[in-house]
């Protein structure tokens, strides 16, 4: 595709090791007990995505959504976060929010919808939100996270806090109209948020050509009047630094970001997905080179921060963590009926009253077959 003459160049990629795990740029000033705590948690993503989806087959949840290929993008944005910041997620980042605290557990649950879920069953399987690590539950209808990240930044503008709010989008919701208004706005207002697009170059079905024109996501930024950055999201060094930048520039007050994470779905987009079916597998094993775990692993090994034969060992606790989980999870009921009336009123109302006491006179809501139908 010929750019215009009038086009602004793409932004250049910002990138810390190479596919092989050197360093190649300057690298971001991290404690090592923090490097071996991001790989942990990169590979606690991946595994429990294999356990999700397992489950998902055998019909004992009905939907997932995998971030597999993409942990890097995930973990080295929430670690720019600061525990007091707020998250608007998509899809895909329900590591975030496992890296902020929410247990493996409550995630289980959530998938299930049964009564250890925080949401008591309210919302779809992967539809997660977490009020206890400041997460935001998200909508399957494209993009309307981020006018609510926007918002919420207004909010603590308007309030003095220095909260940084981070809008999590792909590249498919960056055509949306939820992404322009909220981007306008919070450029006008130069509002403290974040938005961070994992370009992970498959809207569903369409890919990232048939998209946008643009030369790339982050040079949409310009048109909003703040900074676009384009980081190799396979690269979790480099998505830490290009986060932390964008955080950091928000929290002084200097305005939003949009963050442009260029990575790879390495499965479909969801559990109900066939990629096969409008993918080339050269393009699929082109981009397993590009592996971020791979790639932060052999960066480790390299620094000796990791052996080799650490690794089987930590799968394996992580492993038994997630059975134990989805063990207990399988044993606890669905959410009580009463529940079905909760948070609609302050105060309940008679008529809401009469309808929860005749819903348990005729125990409503005891019988469950199979998993969310989807």
């Amino acid at each position: 595709m010929t750019p215009s003459p009038s086009a602004p160049p793409p932004p250049s990629t910002l990138q810390v090791l190479d596919i092989e795990g050197k360093a190649r740029g300057t690298v971001p000033e991290i404690p090592p007990e923090d490097l071996i705590r991001l790989f942990r948690h990169m590979l606690r993503m991946r595994v429990l995505d294999q356990r999700m989806l397992s489950l998902q087959r055998q019909g004992r949840i009905g939907f997932y959504g995998t971030a597999t290929g993409q942990e890097a993008a995930v973990t080295g944005s929430a670690y720019a976060l600061r525990p007091t910041d707020w998250v608007f997620p998509a899809l895909r980042e329900m590591g975030v929010s496992l890296w902020r605290g929410t247990t493996i557990r409550e995630i289980v649950c959530q998938l299930i919808g049964n009564r250890g879920d925080v949401l008591i069953g309210r919302q779809m399987p992967c539809h997660f939100s977490d009020r206890k690590v400041l997460t935001v539950a998200w909508s399957s209808v494209i993009g309307t996270q981020l006018p609510q990240a926007m918002g919420a930044a207004w909010a603590a503008r308007i309030l003095k806090h220095d909260t940084v709010c981070m809008g999590y989008l792909g590249d498919g919701a960056s055509s949306s109209s939820d992404f322009h208004a909220a981007a306008n706005f919070a450029g006008v207002y130069r509002l403290p948020v974040v938005f961070f697009c994992q370009n992970n170059q498959w809207a569903i079905s369409v890919p990232l050509k048939l998209q946008t024109a643009s030369e790339s996501i982050a040079v949409k930024a310009v048109a909003y009047g703040f900074p676009g950055v384009r980081v190799d999201g396979n690269d979790v060094l480099a998505v830490i630094d290009a986060t932390r930048a964008a955080v950091d520039r928000a929290r002084r007050g200097e305005g939003p970001t949009l963050v442009e994470a260029v990575t790879f779905r390495m499965g479909g987009h969801s559990s109900s997905d066939d990629p096969t079916r409008y993918r080339e597998a050269d393009e699929v094993r082109e981009w397993e080179r590009r592996d971020p775990l791979q790639r932060f692993r052999s960066y480790l090994e390299g620094r000796g921060l990791l052996r080799a034969e650490e690794e089987p060992g930590w799968t394996q606790e992580l492993n038994d963590e997630i059975g134990a989980a989805i063990q207990e999870a399988e044993a606890l009921p669905p959410p009580g009926i009463e529940t079905m009336f909760d948070d609609v009123y302050k105060e309940v109302p008679p008529h809401l009253e009469e309808q929860r006491r005749y819903a348990l006179a005729m125990g409503e809501g005891q019988k469950v077959e199979g998993a969310f139908p989807l």
